[in-house]
C-alpha cells in the first residue's frame, strides 16, 4: 500500500512562493487528480512530492515517512513518477527503456532476473506496446513515446505513482485507456496515484479525489463532485461555466460558457 501526505507545505524557486499552505492527503487505492489553470503549481507539487524539490516550508511524507529522510535508492522503490517533457534521443529500443523501470530493484549494472522479465513483458502488454517493443524510442511518435514513459514507471512497482500531464499528446482512444489502467492499478494493488491534468472532465471521470489549485493555493479537496461546481471553476479559472451530469455516467460535466454573441458550431 502506498500513501502521500502534506503539511503545511510552501514551495517555490527563486521570488515569491509559488504554493503556500498546501495540506493534502492521499490514501492508499486513490486516484487524486490536481487541476487548476496554467502556472497555478501543479508541476511544483509534483516535483515536491518526488523528491525533486525541497520545501520551504512544511513536510512531504511517502508511507508515513518524511521524504527527505529516506535515501534516493529507497525512493526509487517507493515513488514511480511520469514527468511531463522527456526527450526521447537515446539509442534504447522501447522493451530496454521500459526495463528501466526496474534499476531500482536491481542496480544499473545487473543483468534482468526472469521475475524482472515478466513484469516488463506484462507492462508492455497492459499499455499497448507490445508489438512497438523492439523499436527504436526514436522512431516514434509524441503520444508513443508518452505511453513508454508511463510503462517505464509502471515496471517500477512503485507504491505512490505521480503523473504530470499523462494524457498530453494522447489520442482519445489511448486517453481512456491510460487513465483507466492507472486507475484499475492503484485500486487492485493499493497505490496511491496523483496526476495532473488539464481537462476536467477526464479528471471527473477517472479521479476518487480533486484538488483544484489556483493563485498559489489550495482551493477544494474532495469528490469530482464536490470540487467541479461552477462557482469553484469560475473563481479559479476567471471564466464563467457550466456543469452537468454526464448523460452515461453521471459525473461532473465541464463546459465552458460561450462569450456574448457567439454560438455553437452547426452541423452543416
Amino acid at each position: 500500500m502506498g500513501s502521500v501526505k502534506v503539511e503545511k507545505l510552501a514551495l517555490g524557486y527563486e521570488g515569491p512562493h509559488v504554493l503556500q499552505g498546501i495540506d493534502l492527503q492521499v490514501a492508499p487505492a486513490t486516484v487524486l487528480a490536481l487541476v487548476g489553470p496554467n502556472g497555478a503549481g501543479k508541476t511544483t507539487l509534483l516535483r515536491a512530492l518526488a523528491r525533486q524539490l525541497r520545501p520551504r516550508e512544511g513536510t512531504v511524507y511517502v508511507d508515513g515517512r518524511d521524504v527527505w529522510q529516506q535515501a534516493v535508492g529507497q525512493m526509487a522503490r517507493q515513488v514511480g513518477l511520469v514527468p511531463q517533457q522527456e526527450e526521447g534521443q537515446w539509442p534504447l529500443t522501447v522493451a530496454q527503456v521500459v526495463s528501466l523501470g526496474r534499476t531500482p530493484h536491481r542496480g544499473w549494472f545487473l543483468p534482468l532476473t526472469p521475475e524482472d522479465r515478466a513484469v516488463v513483458d506484462r507492462i508492455l502488454e497492459q499499455t499497448d506496446l507490445s508489438p512497438l517493443r523492439d523499436r527504436p524510442i526514436t522512431a516514434l511518435s509524441g503520444g508513443e513515446l508518452r505511453r513508454v514513459l508511463i510503462a517505464r514507471a509502471l515496471a517500477q512497482e512503485p507504491r505512490v505513482l505521480l503523473l504530470d500531464e499523462p494524457t498530453a499528446s494522447l489520442d482519445l482512444r489511448f486517453q481512456g485507456h491510460i487513465l483507466g489502467l492507472v486507475r484499475d492499478l492503484a485500486h487492485r494493488r493499493e497505490l496511491a496515484v496523483v496526476v495532473s491534468i488539464h481537462d476536467l472532465n477526464l479528471a471527473g471521470l477517472y479521479a476518487d479525489r480533486i484538488a483544484l489549485v489556483s493563485q498559489g493555493r489550495l482551493w477544494a479537496v474532495g469528490t469530482p463532485a464536490e470540487v467541479l461546481t461552477p462557482e469553484r471553476l469560475s473563481q479559479a479559472y476567471g471564466v464563467p461555466v457550466t456543469v452537468v451530469p454526464h448523460p452515461v455516467y453521471g459525473t461532473p460535466l465541464v463546459v465552458p460558457a460561450l462569450e456574448r454573441g457567439q454560438t455553437p458550431t452547426a452541423p452543416d
